[in-house]
């Protein structure tokens, strides 16, 4: 029953950002929408900001939990510019309200925690040290999310197909290069 709840806010929160913007909606306005009462969204949110992390966590986590290979990494990549697309006016204003930095601090680890199995994919036999393998992540993730920003920040005009496209021709054969060239210095 609490994912339905927490699901039936998320559905009033973005059906009122359609008329309002962020900064104006209350948890009244939330509450009311949504046919619950203050304590009930209380019991599962602390504030608004909570409820609009809590959504876009589980919206990217759900995308990102799907089969992660080396082999399908750019549909999972794909699907999240599609769902941000899909979301424009929820991503609109959480972008402006909430900002960049505290997007990031939920969707890096997602993400780097995809890249890692994906890594893990490419590495079979011989698993590089850990703190490799989180490098490695990282450098990728800082690209993708700064790629995500970027065209959220300039109104998602770029055609997502186009941009994983382009990621792909710059990402290819490099992950692979990455592991061996950091086998090769921890073997050498």
């Amino acid at each position: 029953m609490s994912q339905v709840t927490k699901r039936a806010l998320e559905t009033s929160l973005k059906r009122i950002l359609l008329t309002k913007s962020f900064e104006k909606v209350t948890i009244k306005d939330i509450t009311d929408d949504c046919g619950v009462n203050r304590m009930t969204f209380y019991y599962h949110f602390k504030d608004i900001y909570d409820l609009v992390e809590w959504v876009c966590y589980e919206d990217a986590k759900t995308i990102l939990a799907e089969r992660r290979s080396y082999e399908n990494w750019q549909e999972r990549m794909l699907q999240i510019f599609q769902e941000v697309r899909k979301e424009k006016v929820f991503v609109d204003n959480v972008y402006r309200a909430v900002g960049k930095e505290r997007i990031e601090d939920f969707l890096h680890p997602l993400v780097r925690d995809f890249l890692m199995q994906v890594m893990r994919d490419l590495e079979m036999d011989r698993k590089l040290p850990e703190e490799d393998e989180t490098f490695i992540a990282n450098y990728y993730t800082y690209a993708f999310t700064g790629i995500l920003f970027d065209w959220i920040k300039h109104d998602m005009k770029e055609e997502p197909e186009k941009i994983i496209r382009q990621m792909s021709l710059v990402v290819a054969g490099t992950v692979e290069d990455a592991i061996r060239r950091f086998r090769d210095m921890v073997d050498g």
